[in-house]
Order: C-alpha cells, then structure tokens, then sequence
C-alpha cells in the first residue's frame, strides 16, 4: 500500500511561524501571559532554565524513576504523573542510543488567562519543544517529533504541567510507547537487527511479520540492490488512534493494511530519518500469510528507495515497482513469466475492466491512486505494467526506469524521454506493448 502523502510533505510543525502581538509578550518565540521583564538576558536565563528541566524530564523518563518525574512535574498535574510513569515502563522495552527533548523555536502557542489563573500563577509558558530519540540498530540519525508542552513556575522553580494542552495551534505526537506495554521481537536480516514492536495485543501479527521480515529484506535486495540499510524498524498498533499517530491524518487504517513513512529527506542526503512501516489495527484480520508477505515487501520497498525517490514523481512507477516486488516470488506472481491466473488473482479490477473495454491505452494518472472508485484499479495497473516491463526488458531495466522517473514531478515528455533513454522505445510504443502484453495472457488463459 502507499506511504502516505503527508509522510513526503514537511509536517505542519515544521512550518510554525512567529505568532502575533496580541494581548500577549512574545519572548524569543515563547507566549507569555504576562510578561515578568522585558529583558532579553532575563528571558534567555529562563529559557535555560526550562532547557535543564525537560534534560531532567527525559532522563526521568530513560530511566523509567518515578521519584525523578515527580520532581519535574507540577504537583496538580497527577494524570501527567501516571501517563509518564507508564510511557516510562513501556519505552524501557526499546533499545534506544539517544532520547530527549530540546526547546523548540517560535511556536504560537497562547496561554489564556483563564488557563494561568487555574494554576494560580501569572507565570505559565507553552512552548513546542521536539522529542528526539533514535532505536538502536536502526536509526543512524536521531528523528524528532513535536510536543507542545505547559510550564507553570513555582517558587522552586519551573515544571512540567502538560505535555498535550488543549491549545490553539498545540500539537503533541504520541509514540508506539503511548499506547500501552510493548511488545518486541528483533529479527536479523542482512543489514543489522530489525525490530518489529507493537502493544501485547497484536502478538500474532507481530510474530507473524517477524518471520517474513528477514526474507523481505532479501526481496526487495534482489531487485533494487544491497545499497539501503536493509533493517527495518516494523510498528504494529493497537488503534485507529495509534495508526493515526504515527503516519498523519491523512490515513486511519481502514482503507489500508500498512504505510511506510519516514521524515523529509533532505536534498542530496544519503539518509532518511524516521523509517517505519506500521500495519493497521486490522490488519491481522485482512491478510492472509501471503497477503502479510506482498505487503511487507511492498513497504520495504519505500523504505529502500525513500532517499533516491523524490516527492511528486509519478506514483505508476513507485507504486507499480513496489507491489511487482511485493508479490514477487510470494506464489501470487512468481518471478517467472505472469500468467493470465496470476493477472486474475493480483489485478481482478484490471482484468474486468480490459474484457469490457479492451486493454489500456494510457498509464494511470496520480489522481486516481486517492480516489476511492477507482484506486483499486490504478494500482492494479501500475503493477502490470512494472511486470510488463520486468518481464519483456528484465528487472534491471525497471529498476533503472524507477531511478529515472523518481527524480520528482514530471510531465508527459519527460516520462517519453525516460523510456527512451532507459527502455529504447517512446510512450506510445511502451503502452501499446503493455496493452497486448495483458491481451496475449488473458486470451493465452
């Protein structure tokens, strides 16, 4: 299924801009309700201090001490103190080489007066600060995430209210580890240790992906080469809430079985930070064992080729190569010649659609892999023609289209000048082979 868009757009976060003057002190990007001086050197002595508090609160919660969190959080926010303390337990379970938090530019974050007056205090900022952290064995570079976070200030200084105030503009990510105990297995595949992790109650589906993990690593090498990582880092979750969490709002789980995301790729870095693949809440009820295996390649794929795929290329191409690999080999399209059984069992919607209207006479359109009445079949399409080509000019071939095309958006001449120069032959001519490569398998059938 297909990474979803917000996963190659930058994150609202990532884009927080200076709030206004309005009824409020903006001081070096935090809102105040009232300001306690107009000082810079004040304000930057203050956000020091804020800085050493959040250090303490992620050592508290690396080391999963009670006592320690107690210490840094307000003394009123007792449900803040129990969510830490089992976020705490839970985290302990992951092997991690880094875990923080670090103050965040200008949010526009307001405090309402109403809010600082429960506290009793005139003295609350809410800030964004970034949670920052790296698994062990599979994050080269730390990934971090946004956490609008409440500080109120006592006379012994500064704590931690909430990490998830209701607050125009707040956002707060939640990782797997907020979503009860976890549950983890590591898996060696041929690039290190991978991981697949998820809340107790997906154990089957853990388990299951754990045992298909180490081959679809193998898989996808086979096609696109050993040049990636090839470890992953595989989330199972537990809820719509949870699938929501770690993918974006553009996606619930119930129209898919699984996204790979990752972070913005820098241009020209050889890194992608970030890389997950999660599997919806029901996905163990949707798959079959050879469902599971298409899917987890087909995520791997992403995960392979994230840092050479640049946002806006043509989806036929990327979706289309990651499900040819996908079923590749997994006994509904092997990796010999496609038969017109395995056509009718990876694309039923094409195949109906090519004996009412006769084979396709145009590669699918961007557009048509989100619009619900017809996505089936645009996906269905692109991995025949991803198998067409494999298949007629070889997976080396193919592979080098996919490098050529995913270099970011591109129009039509630009696709006739990549076939050319990779296939050696023009647009028309590629889709008319494509069109009576589908015929020929179905009348052979």
């Amino acid at each position: 299924m297909p990474a979803p868009a917000s996963t190659n757009r930058h994150r609202r976060w990532e884009r927080l801009g200076l709030a206004g003057l309005v009824l409020a002190v903006v001081a070096a990007g935090v809102l105040l309700v009232v300001a306690p001086a107009d000082s810079a050197d004040t304000d930057r002595s203050t956000r020091a201090e804020l800085q050493s508090l959040i250090d303490r609160w992620a050592d508290a919660v690396r080391a999963a001490d009670r006592d320690a969190l107690a210490s840094v959080i307000d003394h009123t926010a007792t449900a803040l103190l129990e969510a830490e303390t089992a976020r705490a337990e839970s985290l302990a379970a992951l092997p991690l080489t880094d875990f923080g938090y670090e103050l965040g530019p200008e949010p526009d974050v307001d405090v309402p007066a109403s809010l600082a007056a429960a506290f009793g205090t005139d003295a609350v900022r809410a800030h964004i600060v970034y949670l920052r952290y790296a698994v062990d064995g599979i994050d080269d570079e730390p990934t971090r995430r946004p956490v609008t976070a409440l500080f109120v200030e006592r006379p012994g200084g500064w704590l931690l209210a909430d990490d998830a105030p209701d607050l125009p503009g707040a956002v707060t990510w939640r990782g797997p580890w907020d979503h009860g105990r976890l549950y983890v297995l590591e898996v060696p595949t041929s690039g290190g240790r991978s991981l697949v992790i998820g809340p107790a109650e997906r154990r089957d589906l853990i388990e299951a992906t754990a045992l298909e993990l180490d081959s679809a690593v193998d898989a996808v090498s086979e096609v696109w080469g050993d040049d990636w990582p090839r470890r992953a880092l595989v989330v199972a979750t537990g809820s719509r809430e949870e699938f929501t969490h770690q993918v974006g709002s553009n996606h619930d789980g119930e129209e898919i079985a699984a996204v790979a995301v990752s972070d913005v790729v820098r241009p020209g870095s050889a890194v992608a930070t970030g890389q997950r693949i999660v599997f919806a809440p029901n996905a163990a009820e949707r798959l079959s064992r050879a469902g599971l295996r298409a899917v987890l390649r087909h995520e791997m794929v992403h995960i392979a080729a994230r840092t050479e795929t640049v946002d806006g290329s043509p989806l036929w191409i990327l979706e289309g190569y990651a499900d040819y690999i996908g079923y590749r080999g997994t006994g509904t399209a092997p990796t010999g010649g496609v038969t017109a059984d395995d056509l009718r069992r990876t694309a039923p919607t094409l195949v109906a659609t090519v004996r009412e209207d006769g084979p396709p006479d145009s590669l699918p359109g961007d557009r048509e892999f989100s619009a619900s009445e017809v996505a089936r079949t645009a996906y269905e399409t692109a991995w025949s023609v991803a198998a067409f080509t494999a298949e007629e000019f070889g997976t080396d071939t193919l592979t080098s289209l996919y490098r050529e095309l995913a270099t970011g958006p591109v129009d039509q001449d630009g696709v006739d000048d990549a076939l050319r120069k990779v296939v050696g032959i023009g647009t028309d001519d590629y889709i008319d082979r494509w069109g009576e490569w589908v015929t020929e398998r179905l009348t052979a059938g």
